[in-house]
């Protein structure tokens, strides 16, 4: 297997912890348990950061096509407005009932949005 295709399946791998902690993290209540917060939010910027590590590693080898990169521009965003959404929550101050509506959303369309990304950078390989 080559280091890009193990990439791949580990930034996969993240976002799908990612996922699953932010359930743990949900289930255990307010105030969030920091132990439990901060283990979500390093996994998920591991996520992050090896998914930018794998497009741009795959973009040196080879331009990505245009679906590869608005895919990845998507996911991004995603990811983004997941952190900015999920900060805002964790400070336990009272937040819009838009904010915490969105991230009930948005990681789930994040991770879709990495599995096509990854998908997609996987089928190159």
């Amino acid at each position: 297997m080559s280091p890009n295709y193990m990439r791949i399946v580990g930034s996969g791998l993240l976002f799908l912890f990612t996922f699953i902690s932010g359930f743990w993290l949900s289930r255990s209540g307010k105030p969030f348990n920091v132990i439990i917060l901060t283990i979500h939010k390093l996994i998920s910027l591991a996520a992050a950061v090896l998914l930018g590590i794998v497009i741009y590693r795959i973009n040196q080898v080879a331009p990505l096509r245009t679906i590869e990169l608005a895919a990845g521009v998507v996911t991004g965003l995603f990811f983004l407005d997941a952190v900015v959404s999920g900060g805002l929550l964790s400070i336990g101050n009272p937040v819009p009932a838009a904010i915490s509506t969105m991230h009930r959303i948005t990681p789930f369309l994040t991770v879709l949005s990495a599995a096509v990304t990854l998908y997609l950078l996987l089928s190159r390989q």
